[in-house]
């Protein structure tokens, strides 16, 4: 995680180009895909999607931030803009971006853990409803790279219970994407 000290970031900007890419995915869910299963087992792309809401969602009232928002009836992408609304509403304020509080790491800021940690989430969990959707989706160069080095970061930990399955073997010839995600216990086409 990012500690005070750090250079700042526009942690509002560093957001949205997150959570636009997990937007783009969301809408092009198809309405019967919701139910389908992910790579996350016992989990269908609806539960991912509920997983990323409520876990920034808990993390900011955790922290004294109420990012509560109310989406019209149960449709997943209706919940999705209605919190990516709520986030980028909170995190244009610099009082609750730059809000200070001792983290797993050491001291950090809520803007940071937004940015890094659960960045992490919408980066992978983005394509985990991709997969579960059939969809294809192809992972930046620079989200690869920021996989990597939080893989790196979380250490032993991110194979933790509820964080990420062993890493899977992964073919001869696997791309950078591939190698990523097997790193992360996600097998693809060529790994599977």
């Amino acid at each position: 995680m990012t500690s005070p000290s750090t250079p700042s970031i526009d942690v509002l900007s560093a957001y949205v180009r997150l959570a636009e890419p997990f937007a783009s995915v969301v809408d092009r869910v198809p309405n019967h895909a919701w139910d389908d299963s992910s790579p996350c087992a016992g989990w269908s792309a609806r539960d991912v999607l509920t997983h990323v809401v409520t876990t920034q969602r808990d993390f900011l009232e955790q922290r004294g931030v109420d990012a509560a928002a109310t989406p019209s009836g149960s449709d997943p992408r209706a919940l999705w803009r209605a919190h990516d609304d709520r986030m980028r509403e909170l995190l244009a304020d610099p009082d609750i971006a730059g809000r200070e509080y001792a983290g797993a790491f050491g001291r950090t800021t809520v803007g940071a853990s937004i940015v890094t940690f659960y960045g992490f989430d919408l980066v992978v969990h983005r394509w985990d409803i991709a997969v579960a959707a059939g969809l294809e989706e192809r992972l930046s160069d620079e989200e690869l790279e920021m996989l990597d080095r939080s893989a790196d970061g979380f250490g032993d930990h991110l194979y933790d219970d509820g964080v990420c399955k062993p890493a899977v073997p992964v073919g001869r010839g696997a791309d950078r994407q591939e190698r990523v995600l097997a790193r992360l216990g996600r097998p693809t086409p060529a790994n599977a």
